[in-house]
């Protein structure tokens, strides 16, 4: 009984003392981003690939909703074009290619949390959260005089392998730095995406048993302030 006491009064402190370091915040923000990805993708069998370049951009919202010490947390909302995909290595000496570039829109809902000024300056910030793809359309390119019966019995079947899976979701997570001006927010953000999904079956009877997204993304943005409170 008297260590139910106790722990029911620690309880009692602790929220206290976050009732008194919690500082509501009430801060709407929507912008616009866009950058570079380098893409590759996790195969089982593994097939060798160079990294593919696309692109991605679209609209973020966030919305700011307390200040916790010197943390400010925040939801962010974002739609984006993103090109994905995988390049081949064929590694044979030759001038041999091919890539396939798959288009998605993506929906990441990040857990935003930052450091710094809140209103002019410099803030450093992080988001972590899930992502969801809803697949566009594909494209597969073929370079050389090579022949698809020449590569290995184990990665055959990938060409002209439409994509069946065609729901992408994982898990993304990045890092940035936050110019708050008069004119604006400027921000510049380094993030990975690592997918959880398939893009081919994957039983025991399919060709491969992963097949995965994996993402590196390098992104500008700029955000307006919509009301803050």
């Amino acid at each position: 009984m008297r260590r139910a006491a106790l722990i029911f009064c620690m309880l009692l402190l602790a929220a206290g003392a976050y009732a008194q370091v919690e500082k509501p915040r009430k801060r709407l923000e929507l912008g616009i981003a866009g950058g570079t990805n380098i893409n590759s993708m996790e195969f089982q069998p593994r097939i060798r690939q160079d990294f593919l370049c696309g692109w991605n951009g679209g609209l973020n919202i966030r919305y700011t909703s307390e200040k916790y010490f010197s943390m400010i947390c925040a939801t962010q909302l974002e739609v984006n074009f993103s090109q994905r995909g995988w390049q081949e290595d064929f590694d044979d000496g030759t001038e041999n290619y091919y890539s396939r570039v798959i288009n998605y829109i993506e929906v990441p809902l990040f857990a935003h949390v930052s450091w710094g000024r809140e209103e002019r300056g410099f803030q450093f910030f992080l988001n972590v959260g899930p992502q969801f793809g809803f697949f566009l359309n594909e494209k597969e390119h073929y370079e050389g005089d090579w022949k698809i019966e020449s590569r290995p019995s184990s990665i055959y079947p990938i060409y002209g392998k439409k994509l069946q899976n065609k729901f992408d979701y994982g898990i993304a997570g990045g890092a940035g730095v936050e110019w708050k001006t008069r004119a604006g927010n400027f921000f510049i953000e380094g993030r990975y995406y690592y997918g959880l999904s398939d893009i081919f079956k994957n039983s025991k009877t399919d060709d491969f048993g992963r097949s995965a997204n994996l993402t590196i993304y390098a992104r500008l943005g700029y955000s307006v302030t919509i009301f803050n409170k």
